[in-house]
């Protein structure tokens, strides 16, 4: 986030020393939505690989990544509703008619991405050091029940599974009971290990990457700043809690991933999906 040097280190801090564990039960919970992020997804769904990406390709432009051969870590990312009442955000058409700040126009997919759902961080545990992911949009849908360990079994059939785009009417959101994922395929989900972004590049080692759902942020001029929490930072989305909105997993970056890529998810070719809408 582009924000004056002091806030945003108010701010680095204040995500650093959330509250970075899931919760497994709603019990005595507040009631409303309540948004998380599974680390045991995110912990057996990485993996590293080197990829020749398009010059064409949407992450490649928002991400201001440079085209061709990148080593990449890429990842799962599932953020289940584990409240009792679905976060509802409905279509991107009316909250831009709205001027609302929920929705900004992504020029190369050609609809509507929803800000600040997400933030995607590498960081290096011994220095603290964080590079950024290229992902910059989200659209939020029902893609997969919750599980019964996460206290709410049986949630019925999901009610969100259109994005929309200009002129076209969407209904997003997340039912109680639900989550929404963004699978390691997908545009944007992943960071570049080599430099390519503009960012330094990353060397071998253990890494942590943690994601925040719904993460604090300082509104910049003119912007909207639709709920705040204890602290005074601004959320886009309502919560019961705000303190359980993050999950993270340790994972290792080798010195050459071979041919297979390396991680949990070694020898998966699944190839890169641009565009969610068609996921």
């Amino acid at each position: 986030m582009r924000i004056r040097i002091l806030l945003s280190a108010a701010l680095l801090c204040a995500v650093a020393l959330g509250a970075f564990v899931m919760s497994s039960a709603r019990g005595g919970a507040a009631s409303g939505p309540n948004l998380t992020v599974r680390s045991d997804i995110l912990g057996s769904q990485w993996l590293v690989r080197d990829e020749n990406l398009s010059p064409v390709a949407c992450s490649v432009e928002e991400g201001g990544v440079t085209p061709g051969i990148r080593r990449l870590v890429r990842f799962t990312v599932t953020t289940p509703n584990i409240g009792d009442t679905d976060i509802y955000v409905g279509d991107p058409n009316a909250h831009i008619a709205a001027n609302d700040g929920l929705f900004e126009l992504a020029t190369c997919h050609g609809h509507y991405h929803f800000r600040h759902y997400a933030l995607y961080q590498l960081i290096d545990p011994n220095t603290g050091k964080i590079w950024k992911a290229a992902k910059r949009g989200f659209c939020m849908l029902d893609t997969d029940p919750n599980p019964a360990s996460l206290g709410y079994g049986s949630p019925g059939p999901g009610k969100y599974h259109n994005c929309g785009a200009v002129g076209i009417p969407g209904n997003q959101g997340v039912s109680a009971g639900w989550a929404d994922t963004y699978r390691f395929y997908l545009a944007g989900q992943f960071f570049v290990l080599d430099g390519g972004d503009g960012q330094d590049p990353v060397p071998p080692g253990d890494y942590v990457i943690r994601v925040t759902v719904n993460p604090p942020f300082v509104a910049k001029k003119d912007e909207p700043c639709p709920y705040t929490d204890t602290n005074g930072f601004c959320h886009q989305l309502p919560e019961s809690n705000y303190d359980d909105s993050g999950g993270q997993t340790t994972i290792k970056i080798p010195s050459h991933p071979g041919r297979d890529g390396f991680g949990p998810l070694k020898g998966d070719n699944t190839p890169a999906v641009e565009d969610r809408c068609v996921e």
